[in-house]
């Protein structure tokens, strides 16, 4: 692993990046059902104002400092987590519900394709599957499968966690293209 700390290390970012991880590690286990009693319901003060409030702020402070990427993406998925929050025990019906975790399952994706460093696309590539997930369960009236995009948004939880610890502790924040790639030398 290469210690590449500057990819994501400005304050914004790591701020947004510690925001996202609670917020999809509380959004996540309350629907994995692994804590007893604890359930999706429990997040939503989390998501209101870790993962909507402070993650939209933190991306006003990234786009005033000319970071689109980030800026982009904390602003968007402040959003999200806000209507997310606040919508929370309203009655929608199943199709409505998936179909408002499917448009942001593709936000999630543009994120995940728009680049940036590894850990980054990474959170953002598990959320879009726990989105998508989450989305045709909703659709099929699953809660198995809930369950399993709630496992998605722990690990992307996890990842956009350890991606904003790295850069504050100086951890690796990248593979090396040599570890990605087993049996090929440094000069091949």
């Amino acid at each position: 692993m290469d210690n590449d700390v500057s990819a994501g290390s400005s304050t914004t970012t790591i701020a947004g990046r510690l925001a996202l991880g609670v917020t999809l590690l509380a959004f996540g286990l309350g629907y994995t059902g692994l804590i007893d009693g604890v359930t999706a319901a429990d997040a939503v003060s989390i998501a209101h104002y870790v993962g909507g409030v402070a993650l939209f702020v933190a991306g006003l402070f990234a786009l005033r400092d000319r970071d689109t990427a980030s800026g982009t993406a904390y602003t968007v998925l402040g959003a999200f987590w806000f209507t997310w929050a606040v919508s929370a025990g309203a009655q929608v019906s199943d199709n409505a519900a998936g179909l408002f975790l499917l448009l942001f399952a593709l936000v999630a994706l543009s994120l995940t394709l728009a680049g940036g460093d590894q850990l980054g696309q990474g959170a953002y590539g598990l959320f879009f599957a726990a989105l998508v997930l989450m989305a045709v369960a909703r659709f099929a009236g699953s809660d198995g499968l809930t369950k399993v995009g709630g496992w998605f948004a722990v690990a992307a939880g996890a990842v956009a966690w350890y991606a904003a610890t790295a850069a504050l502790a100086h951890w690796p924040t990248a593979f090396s293209r040599r570890a990605a790639r087993p049996g090929v030398t440094a000069t091949g």
